[in-house]
């Protein structure tokens, strides 16, 4: 008896192409998509674990023997200063980004309309400053500190990190500024505005994406910066996230990975959230910024 065998058509051949390619993208993106999020399910799994389940040996993350327990958010809130270290981190950022954007903004913009090279050496230059090590700085920086009488106190924090975050704003800010034709503040100075006016209601509008890209890096610049916090807050009532946390929770070689570990998760969902939701803005900011600065 003969068989009958079935091959494509040549219309049937691209939309099996397609189906396999489609198929293999979307495997990949689940697999890039479960690797980016394991860490953050495994915080949410063992930060609800009790001390039996978590040091068992040869135990998976996953198991739960006993009830999960809400003794180290209880612990973590109530046991430490967190969210006294969660209030200072976010005063000194908010303060941080004020700074950052009163100076980089029309910094950035003074730059990118200066003609010549000498905007560009000088946009190079700013940049280079953001690439010095606060390994290298944070001694002097400290005596300045000291100088000033600001040890301890979060004005020292809010003084120092806009020393990096301003370079690299006004670099990346400058590629904005250069995307945008300098006829449209021309048309602008026509209609009646002054250099400001034009400024505020033209260019900026047009440089929101770069503004977002900047307040997000400062921000978060200032969330996870550990040694100048470290240096210059010594009181653990002006500490903030990155240097109070490890402080109350680590103790000498004890680490009670629970309450770190919700802590980071805690901080992270809302940080993770911002980020999604301009995510094609802060794209947007970053290679332009790149390409044209």
């Amino acid at each position: 008896m003969a068989t009958l065998t079935t091959t494509p058509t040549p219309a049937q051949g691209p939309r099996l192409i397609r189906v396999l390619r489609g198929t293999l993208y979307t495997t990949l993106v689940l697999f890039f998509c479960l690797l980016a999020s394991s860490p953050f399910l495994v915080m949410g799994v063992v930060t609800f674990q009790t001390d039996q389940d978590l040091y068992k040996r040869g135990a998976s993350p996953f198991d739960y023997e006993d009830m999960p327990t809400l003794e180290h958010l209880d612990n973590l809130f109530n046991d430490t200063r967190y969210l006294s270290f969660v209030r200072n981190s976010t005063l000194t950022g908010i303060a941080v980004v004020v700074v950052t954007l009163v100076l980089s903004l029309p910094a950035a913009w003074a730059l990118a309309r200066l003609t010549g090279r000498w905007g560009e050496h000088a946009g190079i230059l700013m940049f280079i400053v953001y690439l010095v090590p606060p390994t290298l700085l944070f001694i002097p920086l400290f005596r300045i500190i000291v100088q000033l009488g600001l040890r301890d106190s979060l004005l020292s924090l809010i003084l120092v990190y806009p020393s990096i975050s301003v370079p690299f704003s006004t670099w990346l800010l400058m590629g904005f500024f250069k995307s945008i034709p300098p006829e449209l503040e021309e048309a602008a100075l026509v209609d009646g505005f002054n250099r400001y006016e034009a400024f505020w209601r033209v260019v900026l509008p047009l440089a929101r994406p770069g503004v977002i890209s900047v307040v997000v890096f400062t921000f978060t610049l200032t969330l996870h910066e550990f040694i100048y916090s470290l240096v210059f807050i010594s009181s653990s009532e002006a500490r903030t996230l990155s240097t109070g946390v490890p402080t109350e929770l680590i103790r000498g070689d004890v680490f009670f990975w629970q309450p770190l570990l919700a802590s980071a998760l805690l901080v992270a969902i809302p940080v993770g959230l911002v980020y999604n939701l301009f995510l094609d803005r802060l794209v947007q900011g970053f290679t332009l910024g790149a390409v044209k600065g």
